[in-house]
Order: C-alpha cells, then sequence, then structure tokens
C-alpha cells in the first residue's frame, strides 16, 4: 500500500518540529529558523528573492497574527502557498 500524502503529512511534522526546537518555543519557529529552514529545504526560493527585503516581507507575510513568530498553521499556509503556485507553474508548461 503506497501512502505518499500520509508520507508527505509526516514529513512537514517533522521538519517544522525540527527547525522549531532549534532555539526558543519549540511549538513556533523564530525569523532564525524561519531563514535556517529555506535555506537548508527551499534554497531555490531564497535565491529568487531579489534582495533582503523581500525575504523580510514574505517572513511578515507568514506571521498571520504579528507576533514575531511562525506557528505551525502559519507554516502550513506557507507551505499551501507555495505548492499552488508551484503546481500553477507546472500547469503552464
Amino acid at each position: 500500500m503506497d501512502m505518499k500524502l500520509q508520507t508527505a503529512m509526516v514529513l512537514l511534522l517533522e521538519t517544522f518540529k525540527e527547525y522549531a526546537s532549534a532555539e526558543g518555543n519549540p511549538k513556533t519557529l523564530t525569523k532564525n529558523e524561519v531563514m535556517e529552514l529555506y535555506k537548508k529545504e527551499l534554497p531555490a526560493f531564497l535565491e529568487g528573492a531579489k534582495d533582503q527585503g523581500e525575504v523580510d516581507e514574505l517572513l511578515r507575510a507568514m506571521d498571520h497574527d504579528g507576533n514575531a513568530e511562525v506557528d505551525f498553521t502559519e507554516f502550513m499556509h506557507m507551505v499551501g502557498a507555495l505548492t499552488c503556485a508551484a503546481h500553477g507553474f507546472d500547469q503552464q508548461k
């Protein structure tokens, strides 16, 4: 039985926990933890940013409640948005 979606969900949970536990609250990502996640897990995404201001704006946009941390729900919104964007790009080919 092939359970790709379940595997993907487990990987998302484990990835969030791995980076969130690096500093501070293990249930949220700090700006530094988000940057580390992007560097290691989504390097092409950071390379596509034109400048640090664009990266900072992305981080602010992820933090929906404005508490300077990214919780799991906010993280999943980001993952969903990036996945939808990738799907749209793939559909244009």
